[in-house]
């Protein structure tokens, strides 16, 4: 082959190009390469782990089922075996938004992996008279089965991560539940007082909102596990052996290590439909809305510290202002609200793509791919973040919160089992009107007796189900 100095010259079927001499990559990698200086954003690794698994167990098969020869195959795999360890990654070169379907992408790997294997073979890089990106690297496959096929596997493998890392935040919640069980403050609803509730009830809410999260999670990640590989083109799976589907299937789990991997019973809606990313990525922004409550919860919680709520204090991690000494603001849960928000941006860019797949292809999967894996990494990185850094040391201000169950006039609604809702609100307007507590204007009416008010006010009796009369009737009894 000829070749200038730090070059070597490739064909494929529209010409010739120069190709760096020691690229692993070749001539239409890097036509991908200078078509689209998009981003700059390259593959995420775990996309490359993921295609790398599905050309090893594409090799395994067709050697299994008669149809790759046993040097070549061998070849095949321990390049691909390389590529899954973590070596080779800087010949994956293709932009993130590339030509559609991936077809960029998956032609990226099937060089690589033809040019090591060759190399392997004591073959020159570029010289596929040995090992041939499309003959025997992608033998069986089709970009159309290959990126969706790695998609799943990528997502699969980072949503382990992601379901971790909430769990790690429920738990934290839930601790912080039990820790605050006992601190009862005022409830508000509509951002007025309301009946009283405790600290620890309102974590407890923040740790199931998470644990459902995380079950959305697990039941949309057994859609993932569905697999196309072997659909090849448009779904008719020409040009694969009988058995190789099935083959192919199996190797795949051993090659990821997942669990549950089956074979698509349809293979052209494997093809056509995305919908199975759309709804990872839909759970993901259910998660996301229930994040930024959260966060937001907890920034109002602890706002001020002398002008606001003030009934929690966040853990101080950073100087908070350029200009006001001594101001520290919440920013772990400023930077969730801002994650989730970028998360639930990239939801509608994939729901977008899913919806545009024509005929037997959805040929989006590239920007679907990008914006999933992308938001399973920053989501896991700031909950991971956010749990350590703030919920974790998370304290109450038991005194303040006492303060604001005290002052509530909400305190009244206990008067409706007594006195009824029309006369309790008399009450409240009394206590408005006179600067008096509840508590004052209660007892100065002759409605309850100081011990009858003290009996009811115990926290067991107004954050839970209680027969308030019968409390009193049997004080009285006592």
């Amino acid at each position: 082959m000829p070749h200038e100095s730090g070059f070597r010259v490739e064909r494929d079927s529209l010409g010739e190009k120069r190709v760096p001499k020691g690229a692993y990559y070749g001539i239409q990698t890097l036509r991908a390469f200078e078509n689209f200086p998009i981003s700059g954003l390259r593959p995420a690794p775990v996309l490359v782990t993921a295609t790398a698994m599905v050309k090893l167990a594409a090799a395994k098969a067709n050697l299994k089922v008669g149809l790759l020869d046993r040097k070549r195959a061998d070849a095949i795999c321990k390049a691909a075996e390389e590529i899954i360890n973590g070596k080779f990654r800087g010949e994956f070169i293709v932009d993130a938004f590339q030509a559609g379907a991936g077809t960029s992408h998956n032609m990226n790997a099937n060089e690589v992996i033809a040019n090591r294997a060759t190399e392997l073979l004591g073959g020159r890089l570029g010289s596929y008279s040995i090992v041939h990106p499309n003959d025997h690297v992608n033998m069986s496959q089709s970009t159309n089965d290959v990126v969706p096929t790695s998609l799943r596997l990528a997502a699969l493998i980072s949503s382990n991560g992601l379901i971790a890392s909430l769990k790690k935040c429920e738990k934290a919640f839930s601790r912080k539940s039990k820790e605050f069980s006992s601190v009862v403050k005022a409830g508000r609803t509509h951002l007025q007082d309301a009946v009283p509730v405790t600290l620890g009830q309102e974590f407890g809410s923040y740790a199931s909102a998470l644990k459902n999260a995380s079950e959305r999670f697990e039941a949309a990640g057994a859609r993932l596990k569905v697999i196309g590989l072997g659909a090849t083109a448009a779904g008719t799976g020409i040009n694969t052996h009988p058995r190789y589907r099935d083959v192919a299937v199996s190797e795949l789990a051993k090659a990821s290590g997942l669990k549950g991997l089956k074979k698509a019973g349809d293979t052209f809606e494997a093809l056509a439909f995305m919908s199975d990313f759309a709804a990872f990525s839909g759970a993901m922004r259910l998660a996301c809305m229930d994040l930024v409550k959260i966060s937001n919860d907890l920034r109002l919680l602890s706002s001020g510290p002398h002008t606001g709520l003030a009934e929690i204090t966040l853990p101080p991690v950073q100087p908070g202002s350029s200009i006001m000494p001594g101001k520290v603001n919440p920013v772990m849960a400023e930077m969730l609200a801002m994650v989730s928000f970028h998360v639930m941006g990239a939801d509608h860019a994939i729901a977008l793509a899913a919806q545009a797949g024509q005929l037997e292809l959805n040929v989006m999967g590239p920007v679907i791919g990008h914006n999933l894996l992308g938001s399973i990494e920053i989501l896991t990185n700031a909950l991971d973040a956010f749990t350590t850094k703030c919920v974790a040391g998370i304290k109450a201000d038991k005194k303040k919160c006492a303060f604001y169950f005290e002052s509530s006039a909400a305190l009244a609604t206990v008067l409706n089992v007594f006195i009824g809702y029309e006369k309790a609100a008399e009450v409240v307007k009394e206590s408005q009107k006179s600067g008096r507590s509840i508590k004052d204007v209660v007892i100065g009416n002759g409605i309850l007796t100081s011990a009858e008010w003290t009996k009811l006010m115990r926290p067991e009796n107004l954050t839970r189900p209680a027969d308030l009369k019968g409390l009193l009737k049997k004080e009285k009894k006592n």
